[in-house]
């Protein structure tokens, strides 16, 4: 059975409430309608969205679907252990095989399964928790450093007969220093709390980084621009640079070229595990936009001694 990611289908994220999943469906229903779209493969994509929202709409397939937990889209995957008990077994708690069967036909009878014996024999099966997911915005600051926060979330929980209902929930948890801009964190055991035995969730962050007025994130590696005076570049010199961790010195060697990476080693991002990058300053020449009478007289006194020539490469 090939596993089809019906909130990437939607555009939302595992946690949207039914608001949001409506929303999403009606905005793409309208986009790819094929009596109105012009969009190419519009009535395929149709068909996509109105399946994935035929199962998200519904409380009871949503949990169930959910319980599939996290796969890549297209993979081919079976059910976790005990889930055909729980959501798939019919009517008179037969089994059946999983394999060339599509997830729009496994879940379109499923509304209503859950009631009566279904219920029963759930009580005995250890099902693990479920997976939450949600996007965690930082600043640079709070990166830097590692931060506590706090999430709102709407999660599946079991009620008293074992049936997953969704309930507004707060999760605290530490975000490690050194996280950066599109980093999925994984946190183990702070999703949902697994049924009868059953091992915890996980949850997983995707952590959104605001930019930074000064500091460009590669990896690990920090960028920044390092304006210096002509003079700086072509004697050397040593300037103060702002690092995250503080101040510090940096010497300029002479004849410093625009565009030149000067590296601050360690300076850069660093993790709990001892794992560092580095700071680069970037040489940026700086020319005065104004000269007084005794700077003008100086500047046409190294353009007239002065034997260097910046487009000799173009002759």
């Amino acid at each position: 059975m090939k596993y089809k990611d019906y909130y990437a289908t939607l555009g939302v994220d595992r946690n949207a409430t039914q608001d949001q999943i409506k929303a999403a469906y009606r905005k793409l229903a309208r986009k790819y309608h094929p009596d109105v779209s012009k969009e190419a493969g519009a009535e395929e994509k149709f068909k996509e969205v109105s399946e994935a929202y035929e199962t998200l709409k519904d409380a009871e397939k949503r949990a169930a679907y959910d319980q599939l937990g996290r796969h890549a889209q297209g993979e081919e995957m079976r059910p976790p252990p005990g889930w055909e008990q729980s959501f798939g077994g019919g009517e008179g708690g037969g089994t059946f095989s999983f394999d060339d069967i599509d997830l729009a036909d496994l879940f379109a009878g499923i509304a209503g399964r859950h009631r009566g014996g279904a219920g029963a024999r759930r009580a005995n099966i250890p099902m693990p928790g479920q997976d939450y997911e949600a996007a965690v915005h930082l600043s640079f600051d709070q990166a830097y450093k590692g931060t506590e926060v706090e999430l709102d979330m709407s999660v599946p929980e079991p009620d008293e007969n074992g049936f997953l209902r969704r309930v507004p929930h707060k999760i605290r948890v530490r975000v490690p220093k050194g996280v950066t801009n599109g980093q999925k964190l994984r946190v183990p055991g702070k999703g949902g709390k697994g049924v009868n035995g059953g091992r915890d969730g996980d949850l997983y962050l995707d952590i959104e980084v605001e930019t930074h007025p000064l500091y460009r994130t590669e990896g690990l590696d920090l960028y920044m621009d390092l304006p210096l005076a002509p003079w700086e570049a072509v004697l050397g010199a040593s300037v103060d640079v702002p690092t995250p961790a503080g101040r510090v010195t940096l010497r300029v060697p002479a004849g410093t070229q625009a565009g030149q990476k000067l590296r601050l080693a360690g300076r850069g991002l660093s993790r709990a595990d001892s794992t560092s990058g580095h700071l680069y300053a970037v040489a940026k020449i700086v020319v005065p936009s104004v000269v007084d009478d005794k700077e003008k007289k100086l500047y046409d006194e190294l353009r007239d001694t002065s034997g260097f020539n910046p487009r000799a490469h173009m002759i």
